[in-house]
């Protein structure tokens, strides 16, 4: 790894504005100061029992690891383990209690308004993801999951979520397509809906962060907001791992950033804007396992990114640059143009009330101006960060507003 300064110069170089660290490196945590970065730190799997068993060792892990950098570190949530009940379940029955320990240190040292505690889980505690709206939490940890989401409602933190489409569809024999965990459109015949609630869903991230809303749900736990601490794709993968591929890791992590930029949460919940973590920066290359374990790094650790990257987010338009807009070619077939606007409306979530029957933009009321509208509100919101003006051939840029 290169040292903790030139991290920190990547990570900037690289616009990234949040990072989450497994431990508490204090090289790091050093580095980061005056950054701005909003950083989460990790009680290690290792430690989550003692502090679990003891206030006072709860409250010497805060002032070591959280109060002595701030407020010049901006540290701003604490992940109390990693995968705890799927990873060490022995260390379940004190996790709650390890993190209203850490909880009652931040509020005595009068920093539990600006950390958040929380703990991120596997989807593996949820036996059946699919369909979303009937998944539950394995009942075995019920009363560990319920003890965890009250703390979580009464502290007004955050359910850390890990949720990696990668294995749903390599674990998943074949049963969804992996243009479904990848972002890319379905082809209307494929499309996956909840035969219960008929949402479409158009990614399998955007189910397994659903399937997590449904779980507490279920549990009478509503709106906790979901955090996704990590996700990701790995990059290089043995013989027999032939979805780990560089195409297929630039395609998840490229359209993960477009489909998190846009602000919107999973068919649930709308509003709820689904906060996400990528997994990982840099390989790690001594890690055991296969060989794709070794191989989720965006960056190499010279800095430079193993595929082309737009982590920055959206830019802004500037004002004086001359307009663009995304029209129906005149010569498209009808056919094309009505799964264009069916894919812009649905999985490119086009605001497509406009074009509904007595709306502004209705009349006139046909195929091409209705494809129009639909194509240049998904190109305006999306153009900065990939989408483009093609829709297969039926559409084109021009500088005349339509």
């Amino acid at each position: 790894m290169p040292p903790a300064s030139d991290v920190v110069a990547i990570v900037k170089a690289h616009q990234i504005t949040h990072i989450r660290l497994y431990d508490a490196d204090p090289h790091m945590l050093k580095a980061l100061a005056g950054s701005g970065i909003e950083v989460t730190v990790g009680v290690t799997n290792e430690e989550v029992l003692g502090i679990g068993e003891s206030a006072s060792a709860a409250a010497a892990w805060i002032n070591k690891n959280v109060a002595a950098y701030m407020p010049s570190t901006n540290i701003t949530a604490i992940a109390v383990g990693s995968e705890v009940l799927t990873s060490v379940p022995h260390a379940a029955p004190v996790l709650v209690t390890a993190m209203n320990n850490l909880h009652k240190a931040l509020v005595a040292a009068d920093l539990n308004f600006q950390v958040k505690v929380s703990t991120p889980q596997s989807m593996d505690i949820i036996p059946k993801p699919f369909p979303p709206s009937t998944a539950t939490f394995n009942s075995s940890w019920n009363s560990t999951i319920y003890q965890l989401l009250q703390f979580l409602k009464n502290t007004n933190s955050y359910y850390m979520l890990n949720a990696y489409p990668y294995y749903g569809y390599t674990n998943g024999n074949g049963i969804f397509p992996i243009d479904y965990a990848l972002f890319k459109p379905l082809p209307s015949v494929k499309q996956i809906v909840d035969p219960n609630t008929l949402f479409h869903y158009n990614s399998m991230f955007d189910a397994m962060v659903d399937a997590t809303y449904y779980s507490m749900d279920a549990l009478n736990f509503s709106v906790i907001p979901i955090v996704v601490t990590e996700t990701g794709w790995p990059w290089q993968g043995g013989s027999n791992e032939p979805d780990a591929t560089v195409e297929n890791a630039e395609t998840f992590i490229n359209k993960l950033i477009q489909r998190v930029s846009n602000n919107s949460g999973p068919p649930s919940q709308p509003t709820i804007p689904i906060n996400t973590y990528i997994y990982e920066l840099f390989n790690e290359d001594k890690r055991p396992g296969p060989i794709s374990e070794k191989n989720w790094g965006l960056l190499f650790t010279n800095g430079t990114a193993v595929f082309p990257l737009s982590l920055g987010g959206p830019s802004q338009i500037t004002g004086n640059s001359t307009a663009v807009f995304c029209v129906a070619k005149d010569d498209a077939s009808e056919d094309k143009l009505r799964d264009g606007i069916n894919w812009a409306c649905g999985q490119g979530q086009a605001n497509c009330s406009a074009i509904q029957s007595g709306q502004p933009c209705y009349l006139p009321n046909n195929i091409k101006n209705h494809a129009s509208y639909a194509y240049n509100d998904y190109y305006q919101k999306m153009h900065t960060v990939g989408g483009t003006c093609d829709f297969d051939g039926t559409a084109t840029t021009t500088t005349i507003d339509p």
